[in-house]
């Protein structure tokens, strides 16, 4: 049902919210959640707890962090709300008995929410009971144009990498790319690379090449282990056009990949220069913050 203990680890959530609301709000928070309501009398505290909590940032700390991705793999709460974390724990108080009832009142939530809603609603994603009925809903949510309802789908949650097939994977770290999001704060971004989503990539720089436009430098993590004799010829054509980033970020993938004839491009005068200026994909994310 569950693919983590939920007994363990909803307490934690438990004493997360206690240190950020007043002690009014904890108790209110805890009766509502103590006794099963009628889905509307559910809907309607999920709606108002809001005006209950408050809206203040989570202080989790380390410590905290560790210990609920301990539970729940790869669970994180960075940049979270309280109000977001308290909704994603009264989700946590459903009755899981009937599946189908389960799901379907919270897709009811889903279809009459609002955007803050609908972030916590996604947020909640990996730790809902029967994982696999969410997976469309996951998709659908791909497809939204409110910029922190992807982010809270793409952004330290691991239910996309863990769960959606390779097609609905793709489309969304395509998505994130179109969106400009941060491709690095995709969970599993490197296990589920595949040869697919690398020649999809090499299409879209291309397109971007073509048009006078730069790549994301971390596009090429991606397909650094796919590289083959047609990625090898977009790169060549597209090179000379290329900032100094992004060249940096090419020679990178081709010094990780393992495909020979790659390696013969580190030697022109386009690559030459920028292998081995950066030894890791972290350089990059610090060089886009600065």
């Amino acid at each position: 049902m569950f693919t983590y203990d939920i007994e363990k680890f909803k307490p934690l959530l438990t004493d997360l919210i206690a240190r950020h609301v007043s002690p009014d709000a904890k108790d209110w928070l805890l009766a509502q959640g103590a006794h099963a309501a009628s889905a509307a009398a559910f809907n309607a505290t999920f709606t108002a707890l809001p005006r209950k909590t408050g809206k203040a940032p989570v202080n989790a700390g380390t410590e905290n962090e560790a210990g609920l991705s301990a539970i729940r793999k790869d669970f994180s709460i960075a940049g979270w709300s309280v109000d977001r974390l308290a909704r994603v724990w009264l989700l946590l108080t459903l009755d899981t008995t009937d599946k189908d009832r389960y799901q379907r009142n919270i897709e009811n939530l889903f279809l009459a929410a609002e955007m803050n809603e609908l972030v916590a609603l996604y947020s909640a994603l990996p730790l809902l009971a029967y994982a696999p009925i969410w997976v469309q809903r996951c998709t659908e949510g791909n497809r939204s144009n409110l910029g922190v309802v992807l982010e809270a789908i793409m952004y330290r949650n691991p239910y996309p990498a863990e769960n959606l097939p390779e097609p609905a994977w793709n489309q969304m770290v395509l998505k994130a790319l179109f969106t400009e999001k941060k491709l690095e704060l995709i969970t599993g971004l490197d296990q589920r690379a595949n040869a697919s989503l690398a020649h999809t990539l090499i299409d879209y720089a291309r397109e971007r090449w073509s048009a006078g436009r730069s790549t994301d430098p971390m596009l090429w993590r991606l397909v650094s282990r796919f590289m083959d004799d047609a990625i090898l010829q977009d790169i060549k054509e597209g090179l000379p056009g290329v900032s100094e980033l992004e060249r940096e970020a090419v020679a990178l993938a081709i010094a990780e990949s393992s495909f020979q004839p790659a390696k013969e491009l580190l030697k022109v005068d386009h690559l030459k220069m920028a292998a081995g200026r950066k030894t890791s994909w972290n350089e990059f994310i610090n060089d886009t913050k600065n």
